[in-house]
């Protein structure tokens, strides 16, 4: 049954050991579990796919481990044993101390009620009752309220984590309940790592290349990297490679030869070939909407570069030497106003992209913009 499960659903990591890019957040929670000092609400706040659930069941696992908090036992531990049977219940989550709500679903005031009639009654099992509550943004203004009576007097026994993406749509006072932990958005070599420790796993072969595009098109997001990686698997399936040119046909991804290629054309202000360009990925069945996104991310490199060749770091940045080398010489030929235009006008076109009955039109008219001063 195992084998069926998603890749992101398979690896999440099951040990603080294994958790990638949040080295910060995990050193103060595992301080705290050793310890005993076990706050009673927080809040972990960040891009999407930057491990919050994760983290928040790793924490409910390790702090209710009952291998960890037997008598006799080492209590400087806080890593979870994931042999006892709460691990075990929690990793097959079928735990009765730990509930988990997607407030995105639950946004009203009746289901907050209901959880918090839960909340007076004593664990079934283990020493904590823990409430994981995810994109808590999303509740209702009556919903929040409910939540911050108990928030400021829970019982001992309960302990909530609270996961969202968008921290600053939350209420002052529910914040300031909380132990408030702030998720970086990954870096594409964490990505890359993640993803070559799973093709190995998975007996997956790859071309160098092939796994930078898909950390690069992750938009620093371990569960769209994984995602991503799962569909090239099938894709390709099992004991095959994982090549490059099968990445950009299967997923309409943009790679940044094809980019800097694009940006040649507008530097040269030739608006017919540009366009021509766009029409044919759009025959290619490319996203416009993806290659809008990646042009923007090159752009704003070449911003950065611009600004201060320092900005710009080879091992974040997800391109080769070749392509840093191609980047270097076509910023030399936009002066900075000219690149910031550029980057607000295709911020633009990329937003209009999804509404548009035409998906190049936004694009072609933000051409026709840089290269005609339409």
């Amino acid at each position: 049954m195992v084998n069926n499960l998603v890749l992101y659903r398979k690896y999440r990591p099951q040990s603080f050991a294994e958790v990638v890019g949040q080295e910060h957040i995990v050193t103060t929670l595992t301080n705290s579990i050793k310890g005993s000092n076990i706050g009673h609400a927080y809040l972990f706040s960040g891009p999407r796919g930057s491990g919050k659930t994760t983290l928040a069941r790793l924490f409910a696992k390790s702090i209710n481990c009952l291998a960890r908090t037997a008598e006799g036992e080492d209590k400087s531990s806080f890593e979870p044993c994931n042999k006892c049977g709460s691990c075990l219940e929690i990793m097959g989550s079928k735990s009765m101390d730990l509930i988990e709500i997607d407030a995105a679903s639950h946004t009203g005031v009746d289901d907050i009620r209901q959880l918090i009639e839960g909340v007076k009654f004593a664990p079934v099992k283990s020493k904590y009752k823990i409430f994981i509550i995810d994109e808590c943004h999303q509740l209702s203004k009556s919903a929040a309220n409910a939540l911050l009576k108990t928030l400021e007097e829970p019982p001992s026994h309960a302990i909530f984590l609270l996961a969202t993406t968008e921290s600053h749509k939350m209420i002052p006072t529910i914040l300031s309940r909380c132990q408030k932990f702030d998720f970086k958005r990954l870096q594409v070599p964490e990505i890359i790592k993640k993803l070559e420790f799973i093709s190995k796993k998975e007996n997956i072969g790859f071309e160098d290349s092939a796994l930078s595009l898909i950390a690069l098109n992750s938009r620093g997001s371990f569960r769209d990297a994984e995602s991503l990686l799962d569909q090239c698997i099938s894709f390709t399936g099992e004991n095959s490679v994982i090549k490059t040119q099968d990445i950009k046909d299967l997923l309409g991804i943009v790679e940044a030869g094809q980019i800097a290629q694009f940006i040649d054309f507008l530097i040269a202000k030739n608006t017919k070939e540009a366009i021509t360009f766009i029409n044919l990925l759009c025959d290619n069945g490319i996203d416009l909407q993806e290659f809008a996104k990646t042009l923007v991310f090159y752009l704003r490199q070449s911003l950065l570069l611009k600004i201060n060749p320092d900005f710009l770091d080879l091992k974040n940045s997800g391109l080769s030497s070749q392509e840093l080398e191609k980047i270097k010489l076509q910023t030399a030929a936009f002066s900075q106003k000219d690149l910031q235009n550029a980057l607000e006008i295709f911020i633009d076109a990329e937003n209009k992209i999804k509404y548009s009955a035409i998906p190049q039109l936004p694009i072609e008219l933000a051409i026709a913009t840089l290269t005609q001063g339409a």
